[in-house]
């Protein structure tokens, strides 16, 4: 079992049989209440969007490799999207292994991926990533851009215009990013996929909504 629920801005919530991950759980930031990451792998692609829990299973925030739970998790710094390529990676991407699914978090970094990063990540079958532009993440154009160089069979689109979110800049509506990579697209509320075998054969994007 691999569930992926979205909860706003880069937030979603990562579930198998045995553990979820919640990503960037630092909700309060845009106008909601931080998530709760009672007895889940709390994982921040950066430490400003950690709550930094006592009650989490396990607290990430940068590169590395681990193992916990039925998770086989590895942090690899990337350039933060405002930032410059003489300035520290402080921004973190995750790839995520669970059972045969391999997912990928990219949280608000530059548009550019090296071939080192790209051979980390590996084969990507679900992938996480901001949308919404507007110079504090990536946009439509990035967004599309790194999907393609990571080629996986699902996009997940996070972090985008919301009218519930109070984001630091205004940020793109996801029909933008839609329109621009030109895939399938399914809506529903969470992704649920029993092993790869579910996979769609071509990229398809699925439109989450909020929970």
């Amino acid at each position: 079992m691999f569930e992926v629920e979205y909860k706003g801005a880069n937030c979603v919530v990562i579930s198998s049989k045995k553990a979820s991950i919640i990503t960037d759980p630092k909700l309060s930031l845009v106008g909601l209440k931080d998530a709760n990451v009672k007895d889940a792998i709390e994982l921040a692609t950066e430490a400003r969007f950690a709550v930094n829990s006592d009650d989490a299973k396990l607290v990430l925030e940068g590169p590395g490799e681990y193992g916990v739970a039925d998770f086989d998790i590895r942090g690899i710094a990337a350039q933060r999207h405002l930032d410059s390529e003489a300035d520290p990676k402080a921004s973190t991407m995750y790839r995520i292994e669970s059972g045969d699914i391999r997912a990928a978090v990219i949280g608000n970094i530059y548009e550019k991926l090296s071939e080192e990063q790209l051979e980390e990540l590996g084969i990507i079958d679900v992938l996480i990533i901001p949308v919404g532009g507007s110079g504090y993440t990536l946009d439509a154009t990035g967004a599309a851009t790194i999907t393609r160089q990571i080629d996986p069979k699902i996009v997940v689109p996070v972090h985008y215009a919301d009218p519930a979110l109070n984001y630091e800049v205004p940020q793109s509506e996801v029909d933008v990013f839609l329109s621009e990579l030109g895939a399938p697209v399914e809506e529903a509320s969470k992704l649920k996929l029993k092993n790869t075998s579910a996979l769609p054969s071509v990229l398809t994007v699925y439109k989450l909504n909020r929970g």
